[in-house]
């Protein structure tokens, strides 16, 4: 008894897996579902009912239906490349723009460099020139001092920070 419910059991998991796996297609307003030669409608084998030409044009409904369900995947999986193609070019202008900015930055930071060294340069000089001639007075030279000492720290901030980058 055991092995009769079993056998029932297994043909019916294969038939019901059989019309799953059928191909729906809807055809002068119904539903039928084809598997390989064979069409059924309302789980009901109607290939010997229909004529050859209806069994073609049903066949060839889901030919139809299948090769639009493709065309749509095949749609739907370009416009997901495109939009990740998108992405990455908008990701690649932001790191290009990003550089940039990064390039222009350091170019800044080593003018700025330049001209203050150009600028301790010239004052020291300047400096000089009013020591050597005895134009200073200790409060002044007290003041030039500073000047240059505060250059020359300021100097050394953009050196170190250039160095970072």
């Amino acid at each position: 008894m055991k092995k009769k419910n079993g056998f029932i059991t297994l043909v019916l998991l294969l038939m019901t897996f059989t019309f799953v796996q059928a191909q729906k297609v809807e055809y002068q307003g119904k539903e039928y579902k084809i598997k390989k030669d064979l069409i059924f409608l309302d789980g009901v084998d109607v290939t010997p009912t229909l004529t050859v030409s209806e069994q073609t044009a049903i066949k060839d409904a889901l030919k139809n239906q299948i090769e639009l369900e493709k065309a749509e995947k095949e749609k739907k999986k370009a416009e997901k490349e495109k939009k990740k193609a998108e992405k990455e070019k908008k990701k690649a202008e932001k790191e290009k723009k990003k550089a940039e900015k990064a390039i222009k930055k350091k170019e800044k930071a080593e003018s700025n460099l330049e001209k203050s060294k150009k600028k301790l340069v010239k004052d020291t000089e300047k400096y000089e020139t009013l020591r050597d001639k005895g134009k200073l007075s200790p409060v002044d030279e007290e003041k030039w001092l500073k000047k240059l000492d505060k250059q020359k720290e300021n100097i050394e901030k953009a050196e170190k920070k250039l160095r970072k980058m």
